[in-house]
């Protein structure tokens, strides 16, 4: 199967890209949820998912810059498999730079800027680091982009950074204002104003854009999530996607087939 593709600066992807959220216990849901997502997301069933998210056309995913993924992305190319990283980097060690440089060295080719860091550096003006973060990935030579909640992130990159993909979240579960880090227990809120005040910020953006939370963490309706998506969806814009197989083996191709309804 093919998926229709875009461009992240010099790296082709595939404009469905799966997210990696569930297989480290980021449900954005309960603690209770957490716990079943570690549990079922042995190294093996997240092989097993990236093999069947290749083989419906993916042939990128979206996911952390830690031990465990990159544990797990070498046993699945070790396998054969083939998708690209697109590396989520936040500071692995004691810098971004540090984060940035660990998923560089362990085979990513595209690293962003944590959307947490983006919303608490943009807030307080630390674009030393945003900056640092930047240059670190460039020296890299792979793209380069930021992920945010927040449109004032993406109005201020727009005027200050050169990078070449943004990382939009449709909603502001948390405010990161205070804290970058996800609190998993705190309650979440999925506002729909949040959905209509990002995808019109996501018009207004120069660079490609992926759309993510589209589905508010499992709370929207896939088929009116998709088609949501879909019509906000620019011709360069591409939607990441997590699934938890578990609770329906079945879904990332579900997903995939409203996708392609939809965009096409």
């Amino acid at each position: 199967m093919s998926l229709p593709i875009t461009q992240l600066g010099s790296l082709q992807v595939s404009r469905f890209i799966i997210g990696g959220n569930p297989f480290c216990g980021f449900s954005h849901q309960t603690p209770e949820r957490n716990a079943e997502m570690v549990a079922w997301y042995t190294d093996e069933r997240v092989v097993e998912t990236l093999f069947q998210a290749e083989a419906l056309g993916v042939t990128t995913c979206i996911l952390r810059g830690d031990t465990h993924i990159t544990r797990v992305l070498d046993s699945y190319w070790d396998q054969g498999g083939t998708m690209r990283w697109v590396a989520q980097a936040d500071e692995m060690g004691k810098t971004i730079a540090d984060g940035a440089q660990f998923c560089l060295d362990h085979g990513a080719s595209a690293v962003y800027l944590h959307g947490g860091l983006a919303d608490h550096w943009v807030a307080h003006e630390r674009r030393d680091l945003i900056d640092l973060f930047v240059e670190t990935v460039r020296q890299g030579g792979v793209p380069v982009g930021m992920a945010g909640h927040m449109p004032a992130d993406f109005l201020w990159a727009e005027e200050h950074l050169d990078v070449d993909f943004y990382m939009v979240c449709y909603y502001n579960p948390s405010p990161r204002r205070d804290a970058p880090a996800h609190n998993q227990h705190a309650v979440e809120q999925y506002l729909e104003e949040d959905r209509r005040e990002r995808v019109a910020t996501i018009a207004r953006l120069t660079r490609p854009a992926i759309h993510y939370k589209i589905l508010a963490a499992g709370r929207n309706d896939p088929e009116e999530a998709f088609a949501y998506a879909a019509r906000h969806l620019r011709p360069t814009d591409a939607v990441c996607v997590g699934v938890y197989t578990q609770e329906n083996p079945h879904m990332l191709a579900d997903d995939v087939e409203l996708f392609l309804r939809y965009v096409r």
